[in-house]
């Protein structure tokens, strides 16, 4: 290498060392208004303010150190003046094209020792180590550099990457097919439904023709008989009335009387009057004049054939394990529960929004952790991208949709400023706008039409709030205000249906407010009450292919659906702890995020999780240290609770074991064992051992009913 190309490298060594040294070690970003505790270590202000909260007494993380706050807080600490000038100085040369994109990342780093970069691959465990882990565990195991490991499978990974495509295409391919498909079948149905109602029609017309003639006849019978019952009703009521009187006025009578009744003495009987109802038979004999709905039978069609299996590469073990099952409940209904409360791969800090794109990837935006995670419906964790807005500053998501393009609107808050970002779905920028600062959260929507962006806009205090719908272009251009007449307070959430209404969640007035494709309003309902049709802090709204109305009806802890008019239908779900956001998946699924129960049930006493389904000791294997350490578990809905011991007043861990088959074990060297075995090997495997063999067959059966009553989504 020449002396220049060496004096030309030096500055971005130094610049890389720079910044590793102006990284914080919580999140591992460069310092974010740097606070310097009295151990003299810093780190960013929200990152320490977020650690006090959770943690008492506040100690640092590099030394241990305790230390007392004052009254302000975490902001009553000293600034980092130094550090926060050489952030901002790096920040500022730093661009997208240039030292941004090569500073290290978190992925880079070991997720056992933080502190150390990722520099080896273990051949035989076939995992990337840092220097400490080759101390740990894998001392004397042969080893390479991983740029060489990368290499060496770059190739191979590449071809099965675009041997995935190519599946991928052919199974998009197919779903075009069905959309195409479904649209037929609507039309046609829209066709037969005309037929049926104009038959329907004819056929009603004709029973009221027959109906009205018969009631004809019964009158004029009716107004015949009636004459004569009158005239000799009223001979007998003269003769007695002369009865009454006197011998003279009964013989002027008699000759009268004697002609009437002799005249009907005589005369025939009235008859019944003859009609002809008509009937309707529900027979399969054919009625000409309706019809019949037939069904065609199809050929068999072909099953599509499988892709063969893709070899897999070695992956790396992961330390967690979130995948969605559904529970299989009286009404057959079924929920898809996954994430949890945390920051890592595949948990949630305030999961506000979530849309669905063709394919079937869920999007949710992960508020506080300052991202947007990618899941399948059946809740496997896909990939995750940070909401970077520019020169590496993050927001905190608050909605998240899909436009007609397939590229994702985020709409949030920076520390500078609030956004709208597209993003497409790998979560690259395409373009952003500014937006009116707001201190509340907003929603977002894309009406596909027109291609117009549509986001919330809420100003004021509590006690006096507005709010409004934005309509932009995709570049930032404002096209129109949407509500301003019709007293929105606080508006959430916001959707376009089919026919391009907007419909938006007011959780103030406790409403829905719709307009028209023009933007005209049309009407509102809900109103506040628990009663049906009546709604109590709304936020999440979205429409089925129906035009069904389906709203997240926060404060009764329920979901509701309203049809097309706003008229109250059915609750798809009740008792929910807090539905936020929902949103329909391309098969009519309903995807609703709330916050995960089971996030609640760690904050209890061992001894008050609600209806355990078993509880008892077992010695739980280590992940990292292979160490067998007794707890005192709880197994309920599927998840399992680990405590120190019964009397804990709070679990040390969770997992949720939906989807794992129970087995027995012989081969790990502890009595009495069992696993629990993921659906997909880069999934962790749990291992338990019980006290004795029957506490071990007790265990066993109670995870099978308890993860028995939980069905896969496929």
């Amino acid at each position: 290498m020449s002396r220049r190309t060496i004096m030309a490298a030096a500055p971005s060594s130094l610049g890389t060392q720079f910044r590793e040294e102006l990284t914080c070690s919580i999140c591992l970003e460069l310092f974010t208004r740097p606070k310097m505790l009295p151990c003299q270590h810093t780190f960013c202000q929200d990152c320490l303010q977020d650690l006090a909260s959770r943690k008492v007494p506040l100690r640092c993380p590099n030394c241990r150190q305790q230390v007392r706050l004052q009254l302000q807080g975490v902001a009553g600490l000293p600034d980092n003046i130094m550090a926060a000038n050489m952030c901002e100085r790096l920040q500022n040369q730093a661009t997208l094209s240039g030292e941004t994109r090569k500073q290290p990342q978190s992925g880079n780093r070991c997720s056992f020792h933080p502190s150390e970069k990722l520099k080896l691959y273990c051949k035989p465990c076939q995992v990337p180590l840092c220097v400490d882990c080759v101390e740990e565990g894998h001392d004397g195991h042969p080893n390479i550099s991983l740029a060489k490991a990368t290499q060496q499978r770059r190739s191979t990974v590449q071809a099965l990457i675009s041997e995935g495509r190519n599946i991928l295409e052919s199974y998009f391919s197919f779903i075009r097919g069905l959309r195409e498909t479904e649209k037929t079948l609507n039309e046609q149905k829209q066709q037969t439904d005309n037929a049926i109602t104009e038959a329907y029609k004819a056929l009603l017309a004709k029973v009221e023709q027959n109906h009205s003639e018969n009631l004809e006849k019964i009158q004029t019978e009716r107004d015949r008989v009636l004459s004569d019952v009158n005239e000799l009703s009223a001979a007998c009521d003269r003769a007695e009335q002369e009865l009454q009187l006197g011998w003279v006025e009964i013989l002027s009578q008699q000759t009268a009387l004697t002609e009437v009744v002799g005249k009907y003495r005589g005369k025939a009987a009235p008859t019944p009057v003859q009609t002809q109802p008509a009937v309707f038979q529900p027979t399969d004999i054919p009625v000409p004049v309706l019809g019949h709905v037939t069904v065609q039978s199809l050929p068999s069609a072909p099953t599509p054939a499988v892709p063969a299996p893709i070899p897999a590469a070695p992956a790396t073990r992961g330390r967690g394990h979130h995948h969605g099952n559904q529970r299989q409940r009286e009404n057959h209904s079924q929920t898809v529960t996954f994430g949890g409360e945390g920051s890592e791969t595949g948990q949630f800090d305030r999961p506000y929004g979530v849309t669905v794109s063709d394919e079937g990837e869920i999007f949710v935006a992960d508020t506080r952790n300052q991202r947007i995670q990618v899941f399948t419906l059946q809740g496997t964790f896909v990939r995750q991208f940070p909401t970077v807005v520019a020169g590496g500053q993050r927001m905190d998501p608050s909605d998240v949709a899909m436009d007609g393009e397939g590229n994702l609107w985020v709409v949030g808050e920076a520390e500078s400023a609030d956004f709208a970002v597209q993003y497409n779905k790998q979560g690259r920028v395409l373009r952003k706008f500014d937006l009116q600062e707001s201190e509340w959260y907003r929603g977002v929507a894309v009406d596909t039409r027109r291609n117009h962006i549509l986001i919330i806009q809420t100003t004021g205090h509590w006690v006096n709030l507005h709010g409004e719908v934005l309509v932009f272009r995709p570049f930032g251009t404002l096209v129109r205000t949407v509500g301003q007449q019709q007293g929105m307070k606080h508006p959430q959430y916001i959707t376009v249906d089919g026919e391009g209404n907007i419909l938006v969640s007011d959780l103030r007035n406790n409403c829905v407010h719709v307009y028209n494709e023009n933007r005209q309003f049309l009407f509102q309902f809900g109103g506040e009450g628990s009663g049906e049709g009546q709604l109590k802090h709304p936020r999440g709204i979205c429409t089925d292919r129906a035009g069904n109305i389906i709203v997240a009806d926060y404060g009764n802890r329920r979901v509701e659906m309203f049809d097309k008019t706003g008229k109250f239908l059915k609750h798809i779900t009740t008792d929910m702890k807090e539905p936020w956001a929902v949103a329909m998946a391309p098969q009519g699924q309903l995807l609703d995020v709330w916050l995960d129960i089971s996030m609640n049930n760690v904050r209890l006493p061992a001894l008050s999780i609600p209806e355990p389904d078993f509880h008892g000791y077992l010695s739980k294997l280590g992940y990292v240290h292979k160490v067998w350490r007794r707890r005192y578990c709880v197994l309920k809905d599927g998840c399992l609770y680990y405590y120190t011991d019964y009397n804990s007043k709070r679990a040390i861990g969770v997992a949720h074991f939906h989807g794992y088959r129970v087995e027995p074990m012989t081969t790990t060297g502890k009595s009495h064992a069992f696993s629990l075995t993921p659906p997909s090997p880069d999934i962790r495997t749990f291992y338990f051992s019980a006290d004795n063999e029957s506490e071990k067959l007790k265990w066993m059966e109670h995870l099978e009913d308890s993860l028995g009553r939980w069905i896969k989504v496929d």
